[in-house]
């Protein structure tokens, strides 16, 4: 039977540790840690994910700074409302929920938030600082992936992995983490040539391309360690998948094609979903205790 790695359990047990952290420096730093996540406009996707942020910063203690801001707000506004909350002395991290309308420029407005409150790890300071090996705030979803990896002690060094996707929010930094570890990679994306052929060769496939059930049972070899980034509502006309019985969502890969022969694998839900908002936690608590001049207790979470 293939090892399930429970990003829900895990994510539980890092929240404990959160919580204890945070109580633990309240009477030095004379204030809970700040998370201002910026939701604009209406994507219901967006919405859900706020309101997961929103519920596990009131569980472990964090103060939330969330704003609902119009869909049709100009970028000039959106920079001044990021540029007040990097001088609010109570707010440790700052996240900017994509997608944004299309009149936004994303780049300039990840930009505009101080480096030192980043709590996404997507300012092109801390991308910089994860390919030269610095320490600053990661990106949460490979955040994730790593912490998951490492709780089941699976072993990186001089494995071969492969990373189906490229974007600048889970497929690059993901590469450069798994680098970091000392594993061989290799970066895939939607126009790879003869895709099986790459991810077989994987021991561990990690696929964040955001299509569903893009990777099957002829995309994987024996004991592979597969770790599914994506997470689709399945349609009506899917209704008789497997796991549709089971939940109404699925990922990049088809789970039920590949539980038998892999070695391991993260399901979906419960998998990196969770691990992605807790790791956004723990960037938020790094960052309350540096800037309140605590001790950096929690690095060792963080990759």
């Amino acid at each position: 039977m293939p090892n399930i790695l429970d990003g829900k359990k895990l994510a539980q047990e890092i929240e404990l540790i959160l919580k204890q952290t945070i109580e633990s420096g309240l009477e030095v730093a004379k204030r809970p840690p700040g998370l201002a996540v910026l939701r604009v406009g209406s994507d219901p996707a967006s919405g859900v994910y706020v309101n997961y942020k929103e519920k596990a910063c009131a569980r472990i203690g964090v103060k939330s700074f969330a704003r609902h801001l119009k869909e049709d707000i100009s970028l000039e506004e959106l920079r001044e409302i990021i540029k007040s909350l990097n001088e609010e002395k109570n707010v440790d991290g700052i996240l900017l929920q994509l997608p944004l309308p299309s009149h936004l420029d994303e780049d300039s407005l990840l930009r505009t938030i101080d480096p030192d409150k980043d709590a996404d790890g997507l300012h092109p300071l801390n991308l910089g600082r994860l390919i030269k090996g610095e320490k600053g705030p990661r990106s949460c979803t490979p955040a994730g992936v790593m912490a998951l990896l490492n709780r089941n002690q699976i072993k990186l060094e001089g494995k071969r992995a492969v990373v189906v996707g490229r974007s600048i929010l889970v497929g690059k930094p993901m590469a450069l983490m798994l680098q970091a570890a000392n594993a061989t990679v290799t970066v895939a994306h939607s126009r790879t040539k003869d895709l099986p052929t790459l991810t077989r060769q994987a021991d561990l496939l990690v696929v964040a391309a955001g299509k569903p059930h893009l990777i099957g049972k002829n995309h994987v070899s024996e004991n592979c360690v597969v770790i599914d980034v994506g997470i689709h509502r399945l349609s009506s006309g899917q209704e008789n998948l497997k796991e549709s019985k089971k939940n109404k969502l699925c990922g990049d890969v088809k789970i039920f094609e590949i539980e038998d022969k892999v070695a391991a694998y993260s399901p979906v839900p419960g998998g990196v979903g969770p691990m992605t908002v807790t790791m956004l936690l723990a960037n938020t608590v790094d960052r309350w205790q540096k800037h309140c001049g605590l001790p950096l207790s929690i690095s060792h979470l963080l990759p």
